[in-house]
């Protein structure tokens, strides 16, 4: 998420209103309100937060070809992974320079206890002279999000910025410094579609979050207007799931709730013995939305998909989890916003982390033995 993507929503927000409701039939108030599939509750460590915040560190940027402040203007929108009994953040930073007043690139910092964290000093993943430059400057990469493969290839996925269209790409590393760039999720007629928030159906071992198939191939959950899906044998290479030649919505904005303005991924969606569960993200309309929220404030919900079928949509939370209602959430580079990123289990505990107003990163957590 992050303020271009407003100017995208008001040009489609009308006709996707239009139809929303001939698309998608919302569950009896009676199975929305059984909440034992959902995980619940998560409680911000508000003593601590914000955890993470701009930093210091500079390195010379091949593009650019001087040294770069990076991280100076904000830092949001983690992804967070386990290893070797230690946590680490893969997370977005901006510098303060160029026509966009800010440039994004990934960082990295490590914790041992999920809240104090150490960073390097220089950025994991960046726009470069490479085969990508022209998708990814000077916009920038933005929101990472990661799972792992069982032979412990990390995959990410992350939103390239050329300041027009934002278009989800892919990246993988075999130790979360190194990455290769794999290019855009969608191609061929798609290649210029909007695209964004890429979050890989996984399931927990231990601490650790593995990419899951179902029913022999990979799925992602992508979009930051509905949601829709595309699928993969080796988590490199996806198609996207469609329907009538279009790409099939699988999760859309609802009138009058906190995510009537738009739907956007959470961090990867968690196979569950109820089904598949994605966190997400949800924008409210400023008019005919949740008239108890924030207008235009990004809060958190979740919902629920069939474990033999994850296009279809079998339940979904009414009422939001996560809401901006601190100062940092409040005000910030983009107003009102908690946008959830990166979710990990550890030390027997969920660690949710989440964007505070597109400006700092802030921590939920949830026992992990409920």
């Amino acid at each position: 998420m992050n303020s271009f993507s407003l100017t995208y929503w008001v040009v489609t927000y009308m006709v996707l209103h239009l139809v929303a409701g001939c698309h998608q039939k919302e569950k009896p108030a009676s199975l929305a309100q059984d909440t034992s599939w959902a995980l619940l509750p998560f409680e911000k460590l508000n003593d601590v937060n914000p955890i993470f915040t701009a930093g210091e560190g500079v390195f010379n940027c091949p593009i650019l070809k001087k040294e770069v402040k990076w991280e100076e203007k904000d830092v949001f929108n983690p992804a967070a992974v386990v290893r070797h009994d230690t946590l680490f953040l893969l997370y977005r930073a901006e510098d303060t320079l160029g026509k966009y007043a800010g440039t994004s690139r990934i960082g990295i910092a490590w914790s041992t206890d999920g809240i104090h964290f150490n960073r390097r000093n220089q950025p994991v993943l960046f726009p470069d002279e490479d085969f990508l430059k022209i998708y990814e400057w000077e916009g920038g990469i933005e929101d990472p999000r990661i799972v792992e493969r069982e032979e412990g290839l990390y995959i990410m996925t992350y939103s390239a910025y050329d300041g027009k269209t934002a278009r989800l790409f892919l990246a993988s590393s075999p130790d979360l410094i190194h990455w290769t760039k794999h290019g855009p999720v969608l191609t061929d007629e798609f290649i210029d579609t909007w695209s964004k928030s890429g979050a890989i159906v996984a399931k927990q071992k231990g601490d650790k979050i593995y990419a899951e198939k179902i029913n022999g191939k990979y799925w992602m959950y992508f979009g930051d207007t509905d949601l829709f899906m595309a699928t993969s044998e080796d988590l490199i290479h996806w198609k996207p799931v469609l329907e009538n030649g279009h790409l099939k919505s699988v999760l859309k904005p609802r009138p009058g709730y906190f995510d009537s303005r738009l739907v956007e991924s959470g961090p990867y969606a968690l196979v569950t013995e109820h089904g598949v569960l994605l966190l997400y993200n949800g924008m409210n309309l400023d008019e005919g939305g949740d008239p108890s929220i924030a207008k235009g404030a990004y809060c958190s919900g979740q919902a629920l998909f069939d474990l033999h079928d994850p296009t279809n949509l079998i339940n979904r939370l009414e009422k939001n989890f996560l809401r901006p209602d601190q100062p940092y959430e409040i005000q910030g580079q983009v107003n009102q916003v908690c946008f959830i990123e990166g979710m990990v289990p550890f030390h027997d505990q969920w660690f949710l982390y989440y964007g505070t107003a597109d400006s700092k990163i802030g921590v939920a957590i949830l026992n992990a033995k409920r």
